[in-house]
């Protein structure tokens, strides 16, 4: 077990580490698209890659999650065939998003060994996720 301080400095020097791995700059919150985001996340259980969509609006959020819905089958087999959809996810704080992912399990973040397949696993994944969001993003604001 890992105190909670040594649990962040662990983290830090993994995205640290990704940083310097990867140096390029991502898309991740700058999607011109409010409320949505393509996010990485790395935890003691798994890592994922996502494009989430935040907005307490629920109408909105169906409206994007429908046409999101829509484009599944290109994203499924054009870019993301492991690609997983949620349309009603509750984050561990109680906010409700939808979402759609790719997760590497049974991966731990205190676990350094891991490292090197999950930025691998990031870096490749989020890179399929930019495109595809890139290709599409004009249909997806409209």
């Amino acid at each position: 077990m890992f105190s909670r301080e040594e649990s962040k400095k662990i983290r830090e020097e993994f995205w640290t580490s990704f940083g310097k791995e990867f140096p390029r700059k991502w898309i991740l919150y700058n999607t011109q698209i409010k409320d949505l985001q393509l996010k990485f996340t790395f935890t003691n259980q798994a890592a994922r890659v996502s494009l989430d969509l935040t907005s307490n609006d629920e109408i909105l959020r169906a409206y994007y999650f429908e046409k999101l819905l829509s484009l599944k089958n290109i994203l499924l087999t054009e870019y993301l065939p492991d690609a997983e959809f949620l349309e009603i996810n509750t984050l561990p704080e109680g906010k409700v998003i939808s979402t759609i992912f790719v997760e590497l399990k049974k991966v731990n973040i205190h676990n350094k060994k891991d490292w090197p397949p999950v930025m691998e696993f990031l870096e490749d994944r989020m890179n399929l996720l930019e495109k595809f969001f890139l290709e599409y993003s004009d249909f997806i604001a409209d």
